[in-house]
């Protein structure tokens, strides 16, 4: 099938795309041996995990679902984090994860036998409060009053037993001169303990395969730890890096509205199909557009919702577009399928793989029946 024979909305994802970025990937953990998991907040297209199996170490998971898609489509190691368990969740959790890392003391206490009775390793997630965020404080695990993580003055060496593991996470779409720097601070902390561990764990948020960031850094970070931590097993938990660059949601123009400028209206939504659009915000890159008023024609682009504020942004164009045109939003395979939801019963974007040669396969649609058993 060819790209415009795909229906919109269309989330698609680019295979060449994706394994550029596993190669990239990959080789960090060759050189390093450090080990890199999928974080499938960011990126749950499991149609392709076989793919990205063949890449890197495993996947980690937000919660007993996401640690449920892992252990049934990705294979390789399987890790979890939650700020809370039940006691139900981890009775599962167990059976399939081989790291479980707890936010609390208190948590880990709670569920600290279940997890030795089924000889699975875990470990204390720490918050180091250093924050190297600028402008989206709605992603800072070091913000202020976070509740992401043990600082150092609710640090509890005394329960540190069986504990073979400690896990940050800080950063958010940011280069390795910020791990850097948390680094120092989580080991100007917590250091101490890391003799007695088995694994550290790095967290996510490192944009190890933007065209800029610091791969020589990163690595001689992890260098140095494993020479000055022989001990440990290094993970990382890119999201983002995986499928960066690698999708598009392509959109159908529905028709054009005035009022003071020209209005598109599209089957697309930012507030159903790209929440961060709003929740950041930020502004998705389009294809042939460029910024309000640097080409002849602006137009505001927006959704069929009813919220007034479901825009996704002002691009100007060489020409007006007209109802019927296809517009392709880029970088749109991260954050996005994940997040979507069927607000006014908008339809949820269908979602489909362009191969290396260039063919497009339709993993995924939806419909009605998908809006109405999410309800009762």
């Amino acid at each position: 099938m060819k790209r415009n024979e795909l229906p919109t909305p269309c989330f698609v994802v680019d295979e060449a795309a994706l394994r550029h970025n596993l190669t990239i990937l990959a080789g960090v953990q060759n050189r390093t041996g450090a080990k890199i998991l999928l974080a499938q907040k960011a990126f749950s297209m499991y149609r392709v995990y076989p793919l990205i199996a063949r890449y890197l170490s495993g996947a980690c998971a937000s919660g007993l679902y996401e640690a449920r898609l892992a252990h049934e489509h990705m294979g390789g190691e399987n890790h979890v984090f939650s700020p809370a368990y039940t006691a139900d969740e981890m009775q599962e959790l167990v059976t399939i994860c081989d790291h479980v890392v707890f936010n609390s003391f208190s948590q880990m206490e709670k569920h600290r036998a279940t997890c030795e009775k089924a000889g699975v390793s875990y470990g204390i997630r720490v918050n180091p409060e250093c924050s190297t965020q600028e402008g989206h404080a709605i992603y800072d695990p070091c913000a202020p009053f976070s509740r992401l993580g043990v600082t150092k003055a609710n640090f509890r060496a005394d329960l540190l037993h069986g504990v073979e593991g400690l896990h940050f996470h800080t950063l958010c779409e940011q280069d390795s001169s910020d791990l850097v720097k948390t680094f120092e601070a989580f080991e100007r902390d917590f250091g101490e303990y890391l003799p007695r561990m088995k694994w550290l764990n790095l967290g996510g948020g490192h944009h190890i395969t933007r065209a800029d960031y610091d791969i020589f850094a990163l690595d001689e970070l992890l260098y140095d730890i494993r020479a000055k931590y022989p001990n440990l097993t290094v993970y990382l938990e890119p999201g983002e890096a995986i499928a960066l660059n690698a999708g598009w949601l392509d959109t159908t123009v529905l028709d054009v509205v005035r009022n003071s400028m020209p209005i598109l209206i599209l089957d697309a939504s930012a507030a159903c199909h790209m929440p961060d659009v709003l929740e950041m915000p930020y502004r998705p890159p389009l294809l042939n557009a460029g910024e309000p008023n640097e080409k002849s024609v602006t137009c505001r682009l927006t959704a069929r919702t009813c919220l007034a504020g479901d825009v996704v942004g002002d691009y100007s164009f060489d020409r007006m577009p007209e109802v019927g045109e296809r517009l392709s939003f880029s970088d749109m395979a991260i954050y996005s399928m994940v997040k979507t939801n069927t607000f006014n019963g908008m339809p949820l974007p269908a979602i489909a793989l362009m191969h290396e040669d260039g063919d497009c396969e339709l993993v995924k649609t939806f419909g009605y029946e998908d809006f109405k058993c999410r309800l009762s």
